[in-house]
């Protein structure tokens, strides 16, 4: 009987779905602080863990890394409010398995543990992944910005340059990396990819350079490093503004010279490796703070593309989520035709914080609650379906000297903000978590503001 750990602060909340999932055959230990948690991991084995994002003591991502430290091999998955979309899809990166938006649906959780554990026994690498030619799916967008990534990734496939792929968490940076790999002289060798965001400081060197038995304690044999297994290929380094400063000299090194240096040996070895790196970070801003070296910034930026957010891509959000439905029709053995056309109005009017990764989501879960040919509203998350496009700020202000208040900037922006909540209340018919949700702060927050406006809710 596969073992879950259940973390959330909410005691309410805890014996509903351990009690779901006890009758799904599961067996459940709970905790109700990210550290009660971390004890029973590190006093039992367990084969999943699904953890609230916002927990009394640690957040979401402190917590994962904490749980990546104990163990590389239990699927985390977390649940979250819309709120905190793209803070879940960074959390990705980081190693965990998937996330689910509350308030839960409970046949959503029921697939995702499924899926979560069946994967669990695939024999793939915690943080590296590698494909050979013709192994990617990918839709082309339509939309302008679109039309120039291709061409780009057209002109630098060719060629062995170094290349830094820029943008938000979930915009399929990866894809393009493919993309890039799939189009190249390389693409009948091998494709690595790591994220040096769910890298430590003590595994960043030998995971890219590997070691040699007796290195030090635990190594017991020697091991490859995701160089010396791209060798000929292409070594694609996700989120690289993670990657911890000492360890950024080496990969200088490697990259200029062509040679990398096992853990605990004396002997260099020669490597032919094209090296993509992606980030969601503006690296020259961390070159200014210190904190990315700027000789391998410069030495990694010899073309650059930059991936827009899916809500600036005019006429691409349908096409994905068209693409997304098929996916999920063969996943989930339906035959959903598409989407209604209020649903289409509603896909297109919201912003998409989490990308592709939320959209992709978003529609797995319509397909699987959908009852008719169409998704239409009733199966869309309420979060999208309520969604309100904050006001357009005017672009100029007419300012008045016999009116003082006119140039009063803390004024105009406490007014604005003072009916903004006053529009979502109406709009969530004033309940005032879900209005809290939605405008991304907490109920404290909201609770103080609605007593300084003399709101009355």
């Amino acid at each position: 009987m596969p073992k879950i750990l259940l973390i959330d602060d909410d005691p309410a909340f805890c014996l509903m779905l351990r009690s779901f999932l006890q009758r799904q055959q599961y067996e459940v230990a709970t905790a109700y602080t990210a550290g009660d948690g971390l004890r029973h991991l590190k006093a039992s084995d367990f084969d999943l863990i699904l953890t609230d994002f916002r927990l009394p003591d640690k957040d979401g991502l402190e917590l994962l890394s904490q749980i990546r430290v104990l163990t590389q091999d239990v699927p985390v998955i977390l649940m979250t409010t819309y709120a905190d979309i793209r803070t879940a899809v960074k959390a990705i990166k980081m190693g965990a398995f998937e996330y689910i938006t509350k308030p839960i649906n409970p046949d959503e959780t029921l697939l995702v543990i499924q899926n979560a554990l069946s994967r669990k026994h695939e024999p793939e690498p915690a943080a590296t992944t590698t494909a050979q030619a013709g192994s990617l799916q990918f839709v082309r967008g339509q939309s302008q910005q679109a039309e120039q990534i291709e061409e780009f990734i057209s002109l630098v496939a060719p060629t062995n340059l170094s290349v830094i792929i820029e943008g938000e968490s979930g915009t399929g940076k990866e894809y393009v990396a493919r993309m890039i790999h799939q189009q190249s002289k390389r693409q009948d060798k091998p494709f690595v990819a790591i994220d040096c965001g769910a890298l430590s400081k003590e595994l960043a060197g030998s995971e890219l350079f590997g070691y040699v038995k007796g290195a030090f304690t635990g190594a017991m044999k020697d091991k490859e490093g995701q160089f010396e297994a791209a060798n000929g290929g292409t070594l694609f380094l996700d989120e690289i503004g993670n990657l911890p400063y000492e360890v950024q000299v080496k990969l200088l090194r490697a990259l200029q010279e062509r040679k990398v240096r096992k853990i605990g040996s004396t002997a260099d070895q020669d490597v032919d490796v094209r090296v993509l790196a992606a980030t969601n970070e503006d690296l020259v801003q961390a070159v200014s703070n210190g904190q990315f070296r700027e000789d391998l910034y410069h030495r990694l930026n010899e073309f650059k593309i930059n991936i827009p957010a899916l809500r600036e891509r005019d006429g691409d959000v349908l096409l994905f989520a068209n693409h997304f439905l098929q996916q999920a029709n063969h996943e989930l053995e339906k035959q959903v035709q598409g989407f209604d056309a209020d649903a289409e109005s509603t896909l297109l009017k919201y912003n998409w914080p989490g990308n592709l990764r939320e959209l992709k989501n978003v529609v797995k879960r319509a397909v699987l609650l959908s009852k008719s040919e169409f998704v239409t509203l009733r199966e869309l998350p309420s979060e999208i379906t309520h969604y309100m496009p904050a006001p357009p700020q005017p672009a100029t202000a007419s300012f008045s000297a016999d009116n003082p208040m006119d140039t009063d900037l803390k004024s105009i922006n406490e007014r604005t903000e003072r009916e903004m909540i006053l529009t979502m209340l109406e709009r969530v018919k004033y309940n005032k978590s879900k209005a809290a949700r939605l405008l991304n702060i907490d109920r404290k927050t909201l609770y103080n503001k609605l007593k300084l406006y003399n709101i009355e809710a």
